[in-house]
């Protein structure tokens, strides 16, 4: 570590919540880390399992991602598992129901696009930096007698610790054994790849002290845990989740992922800095606004290039100032190829994310906040009766929301 720049480090240490186990000498994660750091005479291999349960990932799921890379930077190694066969359990932390069960195709469909998210955050290019893996390499091969072995390392009274298990047992609702299965199978993942450090949020401490237990039982050293924090929605308040409708999608267009940005209220902007971008925190402007604007910037650079993000902000300031935006290639497109017509337009506001509801979609359009092609609809009843007349029509919610429909 001691060759590593020091804003290298400062990037470990940046956002983190807590590393575990505590060392006996100090509290301060900080310390821990450095001391596992320089004991252990070795490039670390650094642990980040991905689920995918979905098509998408979220600024949310960059965080950890993130830490990935700085490990990298410092010389370690990234293991990034793509969860393909645990995705087929679902994660229950934190879920007051079961999680419906993906199919193997639907989570091959799901984990098609991974990569090509992750790529701007990852290094991919330096050799002996990045492992990929899928954990149905070794979760696929386990047989009945491993899988016993894997049960009999918990308890019930342990497993009903977990988040989630708890309250919904108590409430009568039912908890499944495979459902068990989900943190056992995740902790055996670090036993497959070694790992030294296992990343996640705080939510995760309970998935990432089992593959420390896991590890001692079959006789490897226990990797160090490092929680990260949750990214609250663009709400400001719940965390960012797609069921909530609070995300900005890693594959967002500049101008859509900039918008979004800029409107982040006031008290998380801070925070989004800090776990987002590597920006000095001690240096912000003081007006709030600003501060919105260089997060937005900053991020969109990240994942899209600086001419792209400059010209996202100059688009958006033309929006804001009421200039006319229809033939700019930037405004996000939304395809309604899959969509059953005639269609409402209460309908594609909702569905296209101009509006938070076909309800909310309704009030904007009797409250004259609804523009088609530019002009004023106020009609909550209108109809697109085809394809072919929606297809190329430009939707917009106030001042800045903006999208163009397309086949």
């Amino acid at each position: 570590m001691s060759s590593v720049p020091q804003r290298v480090r400062d990037r470990l240490y940046r956002g983190m919540s807590e590393v575990f186990p505590d060392q006996p000498a100090s509290k301060n994660p900080q310390v821990n880390l450095t001391q596992h750091l320089a004991t252990a005479g070795r490039p670390l291999r650094v642990k980040l399992g991905v689920d995918p349960t979905g098509t998408a990932l979220h600024l949310g799921h960059s965080i950890p991602l993130r830490k990935l890379r700085a490990f990298q930077d410092a010389g370690h190694v990234a293991v990034l598992i793509i969860g393909d066969f645990t995705a087929q359990i679902g994660d229950p932390t934190g879920k007051s129901e079961v999680r419906p069960a993906l199919t193997p195709e639907q989570v091959q469909a799901n984990a098609a696009t991974y990569l090509d998210q992750v790529r701007p955050i990852l290094d991919f290019d330096t050799p002996g930096r990045l492992e990929v893996r899928a954990n149905s390499e070794w979760l696929g091969r386990l047989d009945l007698r491993q899988i016993l072995d894997l049960l009999a390392t918990m308890t019930v009274g342990q497993m009903l610790a977990k988040e989630g298990f708890a309250e919904r047992h108590a409430q009568n609702q039912p908890v499944f054994l495979h459902e068990f299965l989900y943190p056992l199978m995740q902790g055996y993942d670090s036993v497959a790849v070694a790992a030294d450090v296992e990343l996640g949020g705080t939510d995760q401490k309970f998935n990432i002290a089992v593959g420390r237990d896991l590890q001692r039982h079959f006789g490897r050293p226990p990797q160090f845990g490092m929680l990260l924090p949750i990214l609250p929605g663009t709400d400001g308040t719940q965390k960012m989740s797609k069921s909530l409708g609070n995300t900005i999608g890693l594959q967002d267009d500049p101008l859509t992922m900039y918008s979004k940005l800029e409107k982040i209220p006031d008290e998380a902007v801070k925070l989004y800095l800090e776990l987002l971008t590597d920006v000095d925190l001690g240096a912000l402007p003081d007006d709030p606004r600003a501060c919105q604007k260089l997060l937005a910037i900053t991020v969109v650079t990240q994942f899209h290039g600086q001419a792209a993000a400059q010209a996202a902000q100059t688009q958006a300031e033309a929006m804001v100032k009421g200039k006319n935006v229809s033939q700019s290639s930037l405004v996000p497109e939304f395809s309604v190829g899959a969509t059953q017509f005639p269609a409402p337009l209460f309908y594609l506001l909702s569905a296209a994310g101009l509006c938070t509801s076909s309800s909310d979609a309704r009030r904007q359009i009797q409250g004259g906040a609804v523009r088609l092609d530019g002009n004023v609809v106020r009609d909550v009843q209108f109809n697109f009766e085809t394809v072919e007349v929606a297809a190329g029509r430009l939707l917009q919610v106030g001042k800045t929301r903006f999208v163009r429909l397309v086949p």
